[in-house]
């Protein structure tokens, strides 16, 4: 039953051991049981929680433009080691998220409307939302603008990315406190 249990969970989507753990407790197989399948399972290889990181980052970075700090969460809810998340968020680097970050921006200004200020606060505000920090999401902004429009432009000119960046960390670090 537990077998089953788990090869119709994998049939939908790769899953994490603790999926498929959580899983077969709701159906109240016992922890011995669970354990031993799950053990077999990442034997054999038909679970690999490296692997399912290595995927999900991929996938969820191209295709949401994800950060690594959304998808870092992401893995941790679905149960992914620490370490384990850790090597697969490596494969992303810095200057990659930034790329992305300004392809999201350029594909959302295409159609924003309204005043300079409201439309960087808006493209701001959503690639927070999609993980990206305060600096990288700023620049990203402020360099898209200004090759908008004249208008557009000086707007951004007068935009000190680093202050505000280190602004809204400060802001962040008062809130953890």
């Amino acid at each position: 039953m537990a077998r089953e249990i788990c090869l119709r969970q994998l049939a939908v989507r790769p899953r994490t051991r603790a999926e498929l753990a959580g899983a077969l407790a709701k159906r109240g197989i016992s922890e011995e049981v669970a354990a031993a399948v799950l053990d077999r399972y990442d034997e054999v290889g038909i679970i690999d929680d490296a692997a399912f990181a290595r995927a999900w980052v991929s996938s969820r970075h191209a295709g949401r433009g994800l950060a690594r700090r959304a998808l870092a969460n992401e893995l941790r809810q679905r149960g992914v080691d620490g370490e384990v998340a850790g090597e697969a968020l490596e494969e992303l680097d810095e200057e990659t998220e930034a790329e992305t970050a300004r392809a999201l921006v350029e594909r959302k200004l295409r159609t924003a409307r309204g005043e300079p200020d409201a439309v960087f606060r808006r493209l701001v505000g959503m690639l927070a939302r999609k993980g990206y920090p305060p600096g990288v999401a700023i620049r990203a902004v402020k360099e898209a603008l200004a090759a908008k429009s004249a208008e557009a432009a000086e707007f951004a000119e007068h935009i000190d990315a680093d202050a505000l960046a280190d602004a809204e960390n400060d802001l962040d670090s008062r809130r953890l406190d």
